[in-house]
């Protein structure tokens, strides 16, 4: 199991003997755990980035632009783009409609599909026109 280590009044995973991210993050707070999702999520081992997926995804409203710029900024991890954007989805917040709206006209059928999901659920009038006009181009089925 990871140990927790304290520095200050954050926590910190410090690796297992066996490697493994096998303890209940969704527990640290999310003013000091965005961070240390996001290094989870980009971390090598796929239980970590699922790990730090999950600790954020039930507070996504609370971190739109973090998501946001985190999102713009990535520009080498294909799979960890799509994670992002599917947080910035599941935010369900106006904020995201951008995003989302320029995504559905992406050459990357995977952030496509993503952007349409979140317009999905953010269900305004808004996200609806877009996802209209996207199925009328054809650019989304």
């Amino acid at each position: 199991m990871a140990a927790v280590c304290r520095q200050g009044s954050a926590e910190h995973l410090r690796p297992s003997k066996t490697g493994r991210c096998d303890r209940d993050i969704s527990l640290v707070p999310m003013a000091l755990g965005f961070g240390e999702a996001m290094r989870l999520m980009r971390s090598r081992d796929p239980q970590c980035q699922e790990d730090g997926f999950h600790q954020l995804l039930p507070h996504a409203a609370d971190h739109l632009d973090e998501l946001i710029a985190q999102f713009e900024q990535e520009q080498d991890d294909h799979g960890l783009r799509c994670w992002l954007l599917e947080l910035i989805g599941a935010a369900r917040l106006p904020g995201a409609l951008p995003v989302l709206g320029a995504q559905l006209d992406s050459s990357d059928e995977s952030l496509r599909d993503w952007a349409a999901a979140g317009l999905k659920k953010l269900d305004t009038p808004e996200a609806r026109t877009l996802l209209w006009r996207a199925r009328a181009n054809g650019t989304i089925a």
